[in-house]
């Protein structure tokens, strides 16, 4: 009988994940362009509150997740991942009120691809996480000089706890079914940034066009990028996402040339490009190599049958005996 072999894992599945974190990339950069709006009316702390609480309200809606039937690690997970999501989002704003956001969003994407060393068994997952650190450094290298040390300091801790969310997201993916895990999360990162929130927006909050403004903001820079993202790790391996989360300043700088008229210089174009092509390598150096084809099975041995006058050994039959198929 014919030996079945094992099907490698089909390339649609990492496809699909890539697709998914350029979904999440593209509407994170629409939800900039609303929360520039949102922000003098809000503040920081207000527009984070408003993204968070009215995204956390969206998805109870939506999924309805069910709280019974999880153990203590299942509620520590969401706990840690409401953290990341509130620290994420909270303490990157407050880094750019102190330095320009290229340089921001430089030292904030070394979090990834700290993780990505980290989480990578492979040389050639480091060399792509060096390529694509090489681009984001020629994509934010104006503004490097008289840094504020806070704001630096803020970017970097961002950084890290955008690496935090980025291992709590694939841990609440194995943990919860669909996005329930995450509707719960963005629960807890609402309910820890609302008193912060109210503070700095205070009625505001609550008038007719904020509401808007924030619910757009929601949607876009966290139902939709969070929702695609959590899915995309459930088919890339953790260090390849890491890498893939360089391509947010390509993609900010593809946006600007396209929709602000912003010319793109040659060594932005040569960063983008660096960018890409290491989040191409990562995804190749995440497929798995096809598993070897087993050797055929040998050919069972064939029976003699009963002796009989004409062929009293049954040697007649064993020599006419069909070979067994292959």
């Amino acid at each position: 009988m014919t030996g079945v072999h094992p099907l490698p894992p089909r390339a649609p599945g990492r496809l699909g994940g890539v697709a998914l974190v350029l979904g999440g990339a593209l509407s994170v950069q629409f939800g900039s362009a609303l929360a520039a709006l949102l922000f003098p009316r809000t503040g920081v702390a207000g527009a984070v509150t408003l993204r968070l609480t009215i995204g956390a309200l969206l998805m109870l809606v939506v999924c309805r997740p069910r709280v019974r039937g999880y153990g203590r690690r299942d509620w520590a997970a969401v706990l840690a991942f409401g953290l990341a999501l509130a620290g994420m989002n909270s303490i990157f704003y407050q880094a750019i009120e102190r330095i320009p956001l290229g340089p921001a969003v430089t030292l904030e994407v070394l979090g990834p691809l700290a993780l990505s060393v980290i989480a990578a068994r492979r040389m050639a997952a480091w060399c792509w996480a060096a390529l694509a650190l090489a681009g984001v450094v020629l994509l934010g290298q104006g503004g490097f000089d008289r840094l504020d040390p806070a704001g630096a300091a803020l970017a970097l801790t961002a950084g890290a706890m955008w690496a935090a969310y980025i291992v709590c997201s694939a841990r609440i993916g194995a943990r919860f079914p669909g996005a329930d895990g995450l509707a719960l999360a963005l629960t807890v990162a609402a309910l820890l940034t609302l008193p912060f929130g109210l503070a700095d927006g205070g009625g505001r909050l609550a008038d007719p066009v904020v509401l808007g403004l924030g619910t757009g903001l929601a949607l876009l820079a966290s139902v939709l990028p969070y929702s695609l993202e959590l899915a995309a790790l459930r088919r890339l391996p953790t260090a390849t996402f890491a890498v893939m989360m360089s391509l947010g300043p390509a993609i900010a700088a593809v946006a600007g040339w396209l929709v602000l008229g912003q010319a793109l210089r040659p060594v932005e174009v040569l960063a983008i490009a660096l960018v890409v092509a290491a989040s191409a390598g990562a995804v190749r150096a995440a497929a798995p190599p096809p598993s070897p084809a087993p050797p055929p099975s040998p050919a069972p041995p064939a029976v003699p049958g009963p002796p009989s006058e004409a062929d009293p050994a049954g040697v007649s039959a064993a020599a006419a005996a069909p070979p067994a198929p292959r």
